[in-house]
């Protein structure tokens, strides 16, 4: 009997085990490696029966990588690492889960589903989960995947109609046939400089998201980024574009609108600022062309939608002051964007810098009334808004109540107190991630602010 092809796996967390057992179940023989194997990633690979190499030294990669004939990194794989090094050296495929499960759905009996994607470095969770809804409330199933709970290898598993992906650089890297019939790139700044080996492989990594398309799917770009716009130009796809004005789906007369005419009120919207409208005409973008939902269904679905946890989420207002929840913001672009939609602003940054230059935050000098500098880059964040307003810098030993009391003392009437910190979390929440932080915001804001 016959015995399929030989698959490494490097990483053995959320999608490195569905990965996994996708593989499995379609007849490959599959090794697994991981630099930091968990406790739940050595139960895995006992219960599944397949050997898995802790740590492995770079001429223990090679050796593996020699001896496969396909090699599927997790997404926390860096392109430097030494199993991209080898892998490239020697020849061997590297393929991503994203790329693996549109293979697989090509050849699904009955034919295959529709795969709408997403990609951007900011937005790409908001958009992803706003065109599932709209797929929704038309009637039809959909399941958003990819980097969410959900690996896309795992989804396909699933009763559902429709696809609808969220795809990292770290995915999109590696995708050599990934061919969605719908695609949208929302924007490009600089982050995940620690993974990519420059902003040119980033941006290279994102643009893969059309690279595979044919003639008649749609690759859909932000007309506001020149660095998008310049990729969407070398698309193969049907060319379209969103912003807020001056592209094929854009605000005209208080109408989300298309080429085929009017789709919803913004006035309509459960959420509606700006970057929340491009987020909305890039979801509809993608329905519409992959007519996978309908006008009205869309008007329905941005009627009803509140948004995702922890970007720009409304925690409560308290003396003419609103708070809201930005700890998603882990770059200075999602931070800026968020600052952007309000009009005199009481910021809180800081975190753990992830490399990046956090001069770009004061983006909009004219909007801030003061900035709570915190965690480890409290100081480059002082310095970012040095003359610019108030800034008050934390100890170094301070948490979240000192921030919101610091913030609180600093608002007037009118005010948005905004916790977007531009910078990671793990200083301050090493085990619980932005959403900690977000969370651990919030309870101080009831329980200092509200009460």
């Amino acid at each position: 009997m016959s015995r399929g092809p030989k698959v490494l796996v490097y990483g053995l967390a959320v999608a490195g085990e569905a990965t996994t057992r996708a593989l499995l179940a379609r007849g490959y023989q599959v090794v697994v490696a991981d630099d930091r194997p968990t406790e739940q990633a050595l139960a895995v690979a006992v219960e599944l029966g397949i050997d898995l190499y802790e740590a492995p030294s770079p001429v223990k990669v090679e050796r593996l990588v020699e001896r496969s004939d396909l090699v599927v990194p997790s997404p926390g794989v860096p392109e430097h690492h030494p199993l991209v090094v080898s892998a490239r050296r020697l020849g061997v495929p590297l393929r991503s889960e994203i790329d693996l499960a549109w293979e697989w759905e090509q050849a699904r009996p009955g034919g295959p589903r529709p795969m709408l994607a997403v990609t951007g470095t900011d937005g790409k969770t908001t958009t992803t989960m706003l065109a599932a809804a709209m797929v929704d409330a038309s009637g039809r199933r959909a399941v958003a995947a990819g980097n969410t709970e959900v690996p896309l290898v795992s989804a396909l598993d699933l009763d559902v109609d429709v696809f609808v992906v969220e795809c990292t650089s770290f995915r999109l890297a590696w995708a050599e046939r990934f061919a969605p019939v719908a695609a949208a790139w929302l924007n490009l700044a600089p982050d995940h400089l620690d993974w990519h080996d420059s902003m040119n492989t980033y941006g290279a990594a994102k643009a893969r998201i059309w690279e595979h398309q044919g003639p008649t799917q749609a690759a859909i770009g932000f007309a506001a980024d020149p660095v998008v716009m310049g990729h969407l130009a070398d698309a193969p796809g049907r060319r379209l574009t969103f912003a807020l004005d001056g592209a094929d789906y854009a605000v005209r007369d208080g109408w989300l609108s298309g080429p085929d005419g009017r789709i919803a009120e913004v006035s309509s919207m459960r959420r509606s600022l700006p970057h929340d409208v491009t987020n909305a005409l890039a979801a509809a973008a993608l329905v519409l062309e992959s007519a996978t939902s309908t006008a009205d269904a869309i008007a329905t679905a941005l009627a009803s939608f509140e948004g995702v946890a922890h970007r720009i989420s409304f925690v409560g207002e308290a003396h003419g002051v609103a708070w809201f929840d930005d700890s998603k913001a882990t770059t200075p672009h999602a931070s800026v964007t968020a600052v952007a939609g309000f009009d005199h602003v009481v910021l809180l940054a800081g975190g753990r810098n992830k490399g990046l230059d956090l001069r770009a935050m004061a983006a909009h000098p004219q909007r801030m009334r003061a900035v709570v500098a915190l965690g480890e880059a409290a100081p480059e964040v002082a310095a970012a808004f040095d003359a610019i307003c108030p800034v008050i810098l934390l100890e170094a030993d301070a948490r979240m109540d000192a921030a919101v009391a610091a913030a609180e003392a600093q608002a007037r009437p009118g005010d948005t107190v905004l916790l977007s910190p531009g910078c990671a979390s793990w200083d301050w929440y090493p085990t619980g991630g932005y959403a900690a932080r977000g969370d651990d915001f919030a309870r101080c804001v009831r329980e200092q602010v509200l009460t």
